[in-house]
């Protein structure tokens, strides 16, 4: 097993991945996104987005997505969009792996103060793993998302 940060030869077996996590999610018709635009958002000058990769004998097997944030006490973070593992590779240390290479991006003198995530209340898998390897809930935060027609609005004000 191997993590290594993503390649442009990755994006298929990524992309396939982040549809596997959707349908997972119960939103299987969520992914829009084609591959250019991944591969356009992961390895533009600016990226806008980050990517590692765990690998098997030379398949892809599992990806976190990542990207910066910032916080108001001066810190840039690491937020973790998405994490997937295969489910033939679930339990092999694939998860923690990506999650050990993410840990490291911080802590390799960026001045990354966390890695933070979030995770669907009902994945008790997911819960249970993230409080494996520390993780803990912010129960006092909740999500709030703007988007679609409530989003158009807004910027019509």
């Amino acid at each position: 097993m191997m993590v290594r940060p993503a390649k442009p030869a990755d994006v298929p077996a990524m992309l396939t991945l982040i549809r596997e996590l959707a349908a997972y999610e119960r939103e299987p018709d969520a992914v829009t996104m084609t591959a250019e635009q991944l591969s356009d958002a992961l390895f533009r000058s600016h990226p806008h987005l980050f990517g590692h990769v765990v690998e098997v004998d030379g398949a892809v097997v599992g990806l976190a997505l990542w990207f910066l944030n910032f916080n108001l006490g001066g810190h840039a973070r690491v937020y973790l969009e998405d994490l997937y593992v295969v489910p033939s590779m679930r339990g092999n240390g694939a998860g923690r792996a990506l999650l050990s290479a993410l840990a490291d991006v911080c802590l390799q003198g960026n001045g990354y103060a966390r890695l933070e995530l979030s995770v669907l209340d009902w994945n008790l898998p997911a819960i249970g793993f993230y409080r494996s390897i520390g993780a803990v809930g912010m129960d006092d935060w909740t999500v709030q998302r703007v988007g679609g027609d409530a989003l158009a609005a807004l910027a019509r004000g």
